[in-house]
């Protein structure tokens, strides 16, 4: 995905839904799209269900859509608010490492 800063002028970016340090749970199996030169095409980076931990929130001006990178069991994968979902609380120990 080209992110580019002036893609749609005048249009005021769409706030996230997901916040630093959140946990959620991806809603499909996620796979490379080529963006992990070191894993091949198509390759699972996280399987649906798996719980991940917001580390960085930016923004896709083309989209007007906030992207997130995800934190998975030791891959950062980066992903739309459509194929996430909030993790409610005590699905997991809160112990400030991803399990």
């Amino acid at each position: 995905m080209n992110i580019t800063a002036n893609a749609l002028p005048g249009l005021e970016p769409r706030a996230p839904a997901y916040a630093w340090g959140q946990r959620v749970i991806a809603l499909d199996d996620l796979v490379n799209d080529g963006s992990y030169p070191d894993h091949p095409a198509d390759a699972l980076l996280a399987a649906r269900g798996s719980v991940g931990e917001v580390v960085n929130v930016g923004h896709a001006p083309e989209l007007n859509e906030p992207v997130y990178l995800v934190q998975f069991d030791g891959c950062v994968v980066g992903c739309l608010e459509i194929e996430l979902v909030p993790a409610p609380p005590g699905l997991l120990p809160e112990t400030g490492e991803l399990t």
